[in-house]
C-alpha cells in the first residue's frame, strides 16, 4: 500500500503559514522557532546600528520581536510594523509597552515623513510584494542622515545581493555597504546591507 502524496502546494502553504506570512497555530510555532534561529542575527543588526537613547527606530517585520526587544532597550522610541497578528501578539508578550506595534509592511509603515532615525529588518525583504515601493517608503520615513540596516538569509534573497544593493541606491540611499555574515550555530549565511539617507 502506497502513501498518498499531499496535494500540490500543501508543503509550501504550510511553510508560508509558519514562516512567510505566519498565521494560526503554525504561525505561532514558526514564531517560536524564528525567535531561536534568528536571535544572533537580530542582536548583531541592533549592535551594528549603534542605537542612541534619543533615536527613533522602525523595525520592519519584527516577527516574534527579538530584535524589536533589543532595540527597545537602547533607543528612545521603537516602532514595529508587522502584518501578522500572531507575530504582533508574540512581540507584545516579549516587549510589553516598550514598543509601538502596528499592522503594516515595508511599503506602508504608517510613519510620518522624516520621523525615524534607523530602520532595521531581518529576514523580511524577501517577503515584500513591491521592493521599490518598500525602499521608497523607508527612504521617506527616515530623517536626513538616517540609517537603513537589512539582513536576510542569502539563499532566500529575492535577487542577488548586488542587485538588491542597486535597488537601495535607486531609492536614493547612499554610503551603501554589503557583506555576508555567518551566524553562530546552524543558522544560514546572512547577506547584510547598510545605507544612509543623505
Amino acid at each position: 500500500m502506497s502513501t498518498p502524496h499531499p496535494p500540490p502546494g500543501t508543503f509550501d502553504t504550510a511553510l508560508d503559514r509558519a514562516f512567510g506570512h505566519p498565521s494560526g497555530l503554525l504561525g505561532r510555532v514558526g514564531g517560536r522557532l524564528m525567535s531561536r534561529a534568528n536571535a544572533a542575527t537580530e542582536h548583531r543588526l541592533v549592535d551594528l546600528a549603534r542605537l542612541e537613547p534619543d533615536e527613533t527606530v522602525l523595525v520592519v517585520g519584527p516577527g516574534p520581536g527579538v530584535g524589536l526587544d533589543a532595540a527597545s532597550r537602547l533607543a528612545g522610541e521603537v516602532v514595529g510594523v508587522e502584518p501578522s497578528a500572531e507575530m504582533r501578539a508574540l512581540c507584545r508578550e516579549r516587549c510589553g509597552d516598550r514598543v509601538k506595534l502596528r499592522d503594516g509592511a515595508a511599503s506602508s509603515t504608517g510613519c510620518a515623513d522624516a520621523s525615524v532615525d534607523v530602520v532595521l529588518s531581518v529576514n523580511n525583504v524577501q517577503l515584500w510584494d513591491d521592493r521599490a515601493a518598500g525602499f521608497a517608503e523607508l527612504f521617506r520615513v527616515l530623517r536626513p542622515g538616517g540609517r537603513l540596516l537589512l539582513s536576510a538569509h542569502e539563499k532566500w534573497l529575492p535577487v542577488p545581493r548586488h542587485d538588491l544593493a542597486a535597488e537601495v541606491t535607486a531609492a536614493g540611499f547612499t554610503d551603501l555597504q554589503t557583506w555576508t555574515w555567518e551566524p553562530p550555530g546552524f543558522a544560514a549565511l546572512a547577506a547584510q546591507l547598510r545605507a544612509r539617507k543623505p
